[in-house]
């Protein structure tokens, strides 16, 4: 591209920042001050990212000019900088930058290493990602296996509240406690909230031989019953050639979501391993089709994922403000299960000011299709309080959005979040297999290089956990010599350009 065509283009989109600047403004008003700036910085990465920009890398390299592939955290003053030196390479004059607030390079390394600090650990040992180990029901009766953990080298200990009860969780965070007391290390306490479970009911059926089966068979072209009524479950029945006589039938733990679905929606079970498409639906049942089966049965209390479906469903349940009281007298940070929407944000805010919680670090967990979809209204709205960060909850996630799209979702994420200055959780099976059985594999250790542009990778339990741990810290120690965040080719992003039109209106790039 000739350097003419190439600075009035990048210009073009320098004044479309600079031009709907008032209108970010009157969307932040109610921003908390320490987040102001990088609220304006993800505005101006909304706009910048709803402009396709693969088509002036190679041009800008060529002149010796920044790629904008690294503009994430600093957005209008690389922008700036990139159109400042093209123009200088052909001698035409230089305008002085407009009176907005700025943000530098170096100034979007502090803010998203001070809101790292602040919802993690302030004091760094020799790497700057933190570590988060969930910690087994079995840690509640042996204080030396969070020890071992610590040693090993854990900064933040995963207590999870859909496992257990409140005797076991008690019991973990005296021990944290001791430990800390004991090792001067001031190991954090992260607690997720359980979130509503969208799981099959029980299943109980009683064979010829009187043996209670707890699942049913299934095969592709299936017809099964969802219902609200309460069933143990029946198998379908097939004639001799296949054709099916009557349909199998299951019941779910959360009988709302028959209101919500729709007819053609998909519903996944079993972690996606189970793929069905509604083809009916009456007021207490869904009638279903499996379209693939990668298991030969749908079982009890399997995950129930609704990729289509908007849910009306409340990110906090019954249990979950019963235990929030407990979570906000011993938790560092709270885990957010669920979340879908700033109105989600806004009510557990209004429940942790009920609990008198000010200081607690909340953590937005990003584990469905529609908490993705609206991440930075999501962001926005969380940036009205202090202490946030986010969660990639890539299991879940990518069952919703499909394997395929889980690496473009999950940087899709990364970058956001950088814009927004905002501390990042890399989650989900990461050197799962090492923590389970001692050996890793080589996609584990691609997975956590990758994980190096997050400020916490989270690691699960398993017998060689601390295996994990110190392969976990190697690994890092390594790799966070060699880059900070990374660069990217950058097309346009369909997230980008539909947030930015709700913010600021009719917005076309």
């Amino acid at each position: 591209m000739k350097i003419e065509k190439l600075c009035n283009e990048l210009n073009e989109i320098l004044q479309t920042i600079i031009d709907n600047e008032s209108k970010i403004d009157a969307t932040l008003s109610e921003i908390h001050e320490d987040y102001r700036l990088s609220a304006k910085n993800l505005c101006r990465y909304l706009i910048l990212r709803s402009f396709d920009l693969r088509k002036y890398h190679d041009s800008l390299s060529d002149y010796g000019v920044s790629s904008l592939g690294t503009s994430e955290g600093y957005v209008y003053s690389n922008l700036y900088s990139v159109v400042r030196n093209l123009k200088l390479i052909q001698g035409l004059p230089v305008e002085e930058k407009s009176k907005i607030e700025v943000i530098g390079y170096e100034r979007s390394k502090e803010l998203v290493k001070r809101n790292a600090n602040k919802l993690f650990n302030a004091v760094r040992k020799n790497h700057f990602t933190e570590i988060m180990v969930t910690l087994p029901d079995e840690a509640a009766n042996d204080k030396s296996i969070i020890a071992e953990m610590v040693k090993s080298g854990m900064e933040i200990a995963r207590i999870n509240l859909s496992h257990g009860d409140s005797t076991i969780w008690t019991k973990m965070v005296q021990f944290i406690n001791e430990i800390n007391s004991e090792t001067k290390q001031g190991i954090k306490i992260y607690i997720d909230l359980s979130g509503p479970k969208i799981r099959t009911a029980d299943i109980k059926i009683a064979d010829k031989k009187g043996k209670v089966k707890n699942g049913i068979p299934i095969r592709v072209g299936e017809h099964i019953i969802l219902t609200k009524r309460k069933t143990s479950g029946k198998k379908s029945k097939f004639g001799k050639k296949g054709v099916q006589l009557k349909k199998g039938e299951i019941g779910v733990m959360l009988p709302q979501i028959i209101n919500d679905v729709h007819v053609d929606d998909v519903i996944l079970f079993d972690d996606g391993m189970i793929k069905s498409r509604v083809v009916a639906k009456t007021d207490e049942d869904v009638e279903i089709m499996i379209t693939h089966c990668y298991k030969s049965k749908l079982l009890s209390q399997k995950g129930i994922n609704l990729p289509d479906t908007k849910l009306n469903l409340p990110a906090l349940t019954k249990r979950d403000i019963e235990n929030l009281p407990f979570v906000c007298q011993h938790a560092d940070i709270v885990g957010y299960s669920f979340v879908r929407t700033a109105k989600d944000v806004q009510f557990l805010f209004e429940q942790l000011q009920l609990n008198h919680a000010k200081e607690l670090g909340v953590v937005f967990k990003i584990e469905n299709k529609e908490a993705f979809e609206n991440l930075p209204f999501i962001l926005l709205e969380g940036m009205k309080r202090d202490n946030i960060g986010v969660m990639i909850a890539r299991g879940d996630l990518a069952v919703e959005i499909g394997f395929e799209r889980s690496s473009e979702v999950q940087n899709e994420i990364l970058w956001l979040c950088e814009a927004a200055h905002i501390p990042v959780i890399w989650a989900t099976q990461v050197l799962e297999t090492l923590a389970k059985t001692g050996i890793p594999t080589r996609a584990e250790i691609s997975d956590v290089v990758q994980g190096v542009q997050a400020e916490c990778i989270m690691l699960n339990k398993g017998p060689y956990i601390n295996d994990a741990i110190k392969m976990l810290i190697n690994i890092l120690v390594r790799m966070e010599a060699h880059s900070f965040k990374k660069k990217n080719s950058l097309r346009a992003l369909n997230i980008a350009k539909n947030s930015i039109n709700q913010l600021i209106g009719d917005f076309n790039p």
